[in-house]
């Protein structure tokens, strides 16, 4: 019988041959890690759906972004949940607000840690859309350039509070371009772009929601979010985000959606970073609760399988707890 000359399997024998012939390997500087702050002082409440991810105030939170640097996390993005919301999310450029604080706190705690900062209005508006919302016979409908004037107070307000990074999210047209000019224009020209560019209208942000408090009080985001069947659009959203300036693409959610992070990977050589969204943590911590999967070695996985189709930079909740285990080895 005539057996082929190459036999992979050898080089599968032991560990030490497979960890030298690994084609992807997962690296504690990929990842950063999503934190919930709240308004109030040494606040620590778990999110239901999401076991071990906390809402946190500004002095807890400083306390996790410590404990994530000293773990070898280089970066932490903070999402706000104001005390008080309204029509237009007025707090999100408050420069007393929740985000602002903690900007300082950490700072001031891990200066080289990497502080990125969501842009975005869904947890600080009352109806709980990402912007304006618009009158009269288009009621109801998010106003595309008022939300943009809001959005650049709150870049300001970021930016003047020394945030390493910002992030906006919201997946207005031209927001790149738009924050970028107001940034440039009062002196922030150092402040990166990380863009929300091929943010998709997904199923997989129920827990985040239920963290932030921001689920739609009518309709929901689809007229601006991008439809899940679509790739072609996510090329076109990218290509416009990167002629506007973005510095780092996000695409969002990672797991269903693989595809698009190695479309955009293939295409584009700026960063590219992939949101590991809220409902693809809450699943596996819940069929690892019930001894359904073995959770470390499955998170490990996922998190490979994102990096193996092309983000250089993960955001996941599972953060901390993956770079444990890479050092542990």
């Amino acid at each position: 019988m005539q057996f082929p000359e190459y036999r992979s399997r050898r080089l599968r024998r032991t560990e030490a041959l497979r960890r030298m012939v690994r084609e992807t390997q997962l690296d504690p500087g990929d990842f950063i890690y999503p934190l919930f702050v709240v308004p109030g002082k040494g606040k620590k409440t778990e999110v239901v759906s999401m076991p071990g991810i906390y809402n946190l105030s500004v002095d807890t939170a400083t306390e996790e972004a410590v404990r994530a640097a000293e773990a070898g996390v280089p970066a932490v993005i903070l999402f706000g949940i104001p005390e008080h919301k309204d029509a237009v999310g007025s707090e999100a450029w408050d420069d007393g607000g929740v985000v602002q604080r903690a900007i300082r706190s950490i700072k001031k705690a891990r200066p080289e840690l990497c502080v990125i900062a969501d842009a975005c209005f869904c947890e600080y508006t009352d109806h709980g859309h990402c912007g304006v919302l618009t009158a009269g016979e288009r009621a109801r409908e998010v106003d595309n350039d008022a939300t943009l004037e809001n959005l650049g107070r709150v870049a300001l307000s970021y930016a003047k509070a020394g945030v390493d990074v910002i992030a906006p999210s919201g997946m207005m047209d031209g927001f790149v371009g738009f924050l970028r000019d107001v940034l440039d224009e009062d002196g922030h020209d150092q402040i990166p772009i990380m863009a929300y560019s091929a943010k998709y209208a997904s199923a997989f942000y129920g827990p985040f929601r239920e963290a932030v408090q921001s689920t739609p009080q009518f309709g929901d985001r689809r007229g601006y979010q991008m439809d899940p069947a679509n790739s072609d659009e996510a090329m076109r959203e990218v290509t416009l985000d990167v002629s506007e300036g973005a510095d780092i693409v996000l695409i969002k959610p990672a797991l269903a959606y693989l595809d698009v992070i190695r479309r955009v990977r293939e295409e584009f050589e700026l960063p590219v970073a992939a949101y590991n969204v809220s409902g693809e943590y809450s699943m596996l911590r819940a069929a690892g609760e019930r001894g359904w999967i073995d959770y470390e070695r499955t998170m490990l996985e996922v998190l490979t399988s994102i990096k193996r189709a092309g983000a250089d930079l993960i955001l996941t909740y599972h953060a901390i707890e993956a770079v444990k285990l890479l050092k542990r080895g």
